[in-house]
């Protein structure tokens, strides 16, 4: 147990973090197991013992951003569970069609309460932007005029909208745009509550995994769906888009984005918030339209899903009186550590937000960058 100590205890000084210290990153150890459960175990332990009480921080966004910036992300020893799944990421196909709608299930179906009480009046949960915002709705209304702008949406316009959501997207472009919109969801729950938010409006809503969506578009839009697809769909993904959309279109991708390739995510989000998921890499990206789109535009503005990710655990901590009965405390503390460790990779530049802009062609005379 000593050696355990004293090896996390290193590890931590190399971050500049103290144990039992007073500073917002330190942290405090109630069990003293906890350091060989991080030793065995890495990220996989490191969230469990937070969900079990072993250990806490007054402030996990600075621990994980100390924690990254240092890379001990990479100075702990895998156990060979992780090692493992890494490995079988590889060779399986973790995104199939037949596991297209356990994220659904699994996430997105959780609750509309948690989700109401978390995100903006429109349910947008994707990277809102700051530019000119003060709040979260205004921010999220933003990205969405944002989103609008780089297609040049026109009056009568057909989009579709991979990973639809709640609708905020759709419901924002057909009453300001006024285009229509077919959205696509794997959520059951996204598909109930944004039906009833679009009624009356020319958006259709479907229960679909992206593989099976037919039509033609005038614009193609996804927005923060892309992590869920895995780099052998990629490929795929990119085909059933270009077929869709008309050979003068546009196609806007936002997703989160990570500064190496992998083929799995981190244990931890993997079982515990995103199962079968994965970042893209720009290298990965890059092979999956080579051939079938040109990059107009690549916009990265990462540092917003830090203050987007803040001012949702904001309202989830203002808000958690009214989601007690249906949520217990374990789940609270694993919520909060996953919105909080995500912000810490976007601050620590782990992680990116990017929005991409695709044409089939090439637009005549060059695209002009919207910001």
């Amino acid at each position: 147990m000593k050696i355990a100590k004293d090896t996390v205890q290193h590890l931590l000084a190399l971050a500049d973090i103290r144990i039992g210290g007073d500073r917002p990153w330190d942290i405090a150890v109630h069990d003293e197991r906890f350091y060989e459960r991080v030793l065995a175990h890495g990220s996989l332990g490191l969230g469990e013992s937070y969900m079990d009480g072993w250990w806490d921080s007054a402030h996990l966004d600075e621990f994980f951003t100390h924690v990254l910036r240092a890379r001990l992300d990479k100075k702990v020893k895998r156990d060979k569970q992780v090692i493992a799944a890494a490995l079988w990421s590889r060779i399986a196909n973790r995104q199939s069609y037949r596991r297209a709608f356990e994220i659904g299930e699994r996430h997105y179906d959780l609750g509309n309460d948690l989700y109401q009480a978390m995100l903006d009046a429109r349910l947008t949960y994707t990277c809102g932007y700051w530019k000119n915002a003060t709040t979260l709705d205004d921010a999220q209304e933003a990205k969405l005029e944002l989103v609008c702008k780089k297609l040049n949406l026109q009056r009568g316009q057909r989009v579709l909208d991979i990973g639809c959501g709640w609708g905020s997207f759709a419901k924002y472009a057909a009453e300001r745009y006024g285009v229509s919109v077919v959205g696509i969801t794997v959520s059951d729950e996204q598909l109930r509550l944004a039906q009833k938010l679009c009624k009356g409006l020319p958006i259709e809503l479907r229960y679909q995994d992206y593989r099976d969506a037919q039509g033609s578009f005038d614009h193609v839009v996804s927005l923060g769906m892309f992590e869920h697809v895995g780099v052998k769909n990629y490929r795929t993904y990119m085909k059933v888009a270009s077929r869709m959309l008309k050979d003068d279109g546009l196609f806007l991708l936002q997703t989160i984005g990570g500064n190496t390739s992998v083929t799995a995510t981190d244990p931890w989000i993997s079982k515990y918030i995103f199962p079968n998921s994965m970042l893209p890499s720009i290298q990965q990206i890059a092979k999956a339209i080579e051939r079938i789109f040109v990059v107009e535009d690549w916009h990265n503005f990462s540092a917003y899903y830090d203050k987007t990710l803040m001012a949702w655990y904001h309202n989830v901590v203002s808000r958690w009186d009214t989601l007690r009965a249906r949520y217990d405390e374990r789940f609270f503390r694993m919520w909060t550590y996953y919105l909080l460790s995500c912000a810490g990779t976007f601050r620590s530049r782990q992680n990116q937000l990017w929005q991409i802009v695709l044409s089939k062609n090439g637009v005549a005379g060059g695209y002009e960058s919207i910001r």
